[in-house]
């Protein structure tokens, strides 16, 4: 039976603390169903007190002694208190000062959660020089962006959507003579699917380029879709404004000279109630704005 990419996290977790003596640190990882079980129940588990500002320092000091620290950041938003070490030590010392500061990043996003628990936030660490960011999907892409934390000493944002944890599909990227190409990352990736679907019925034609490495940006399969298409379309699970849609959109453009357009959440704060929803592009929305580009 085929893993599921909560089971992935957990094994890998599971081979790295066992195997290779490593630590992961965060808060209630015990406590609160092992953050959706996917941290086993193992040795080398430092769970931190509820002080996210001075937390992450404690990890940069582990990665300075020599170890590959992991740490679960339980809501991507809870990364803007954990910032400062991150960015200002984490990201720069390799360059600065000539010592790396390896540490893997776990950072979940769901959405509906609140005001303070709903975002996603990979976009601003793309911005800063020294870190490496993906948003792995599939059980493949998880061990994939493990292996290229393992090869080198750069920190390494990993931005995990609980969406995926119960999935086992691996996604496949079309180049056909097409209309458009659709490019989604994170969530957007399970709604794609349908999205294409109604508009075959419509008569128009999509490739798709799936979006799991965003800096840096793994694009040759975007442009060998986009090759074959009129127009592109980068679908993003967090805000379009000033984000990783935006600015992938803006490089392959540029490369292109095609018309490549962004997507992604509203411009507002996210609530609790259904009216002050900000979610994933669905696929009716996805279907609107290939025919706002095409038409």
């Amino acid at each position: 039976m085929a893993k599921t990419v909560a089971e992935t996290i957990k094994e890998i977790t599971r081979r790295h603390l066992n195997d290779n003596n490593e630590l992961l640190f965060g808060q209630a990882i015990t406590a609160v169903g092992w953050v959706n079980n996917t941290v086993p129940n193992c040795k080398n588990i430092v769970e931190f007190p509820m002080s996210d500002v001075s937390n992450m320092g404690i990890v940069c000091g582990a990665a300075i002694a020599g170890k590959r620290p992991m740490i679960v950041i339980r809501f991507q938003d809870f990364l803007w208190l954990n910032n400062s070490t991150l960015v200002n030590y984490a990201a720069k010392s390799k360059d600065i000062l000539g010592t790396p500061t390896p540490i893997f990043v776990r950072a979940l996003a769901q959405e509906n959660a609140g005001c303070v628990h709903s975002g996603i936030l990979h976009s601003i660490f793309m911005h800063m020089p020294g870190f490496r960011v993906c948003s792995p999907m599939t059980p493949k892409e998880y061990e994939e962006g493990w292996d290229d934390f393992m090869a080198h000493d750069d920190p390494m944002i990993v931005s995990e959507h609980r969406t995926s944890f119960s999935s086992t599909r691996e996604f496949s990227n079309t180049d056909n003579e097409a209309d458009i190409t659709l490019m989604p990352i994170s969530a957007a990736r399970f709604n794609v699917d349908a999205a294409i679907e109604q508009l075959n019925l419509e008569g128009i034609k999509c490739n798709v380029a799936h979006v799991m490495w965003l800096k840096p940006l793994k694009k040759d399969h975007l442009l060998g879709s986009l090759a074959n298409s009129r127009a592109g379309l980068v679908i993003d699970a967090t805000f379009e404004i000033c984000g990783a849609a935006q600015s992938i959109a803006y490089e392959l453009m540029l490369e292109t000279g095609k018309p490549v357009k962004a997507f992604g959440l509203e411009d507002r704060s996210v609530g609790v109630s259904y009216e002050s929803r900000n979610e994933t592009p669905s696929a009716e929305k996805i279907v609107a704005a290939v025919k706002n580009i095409l038409c």
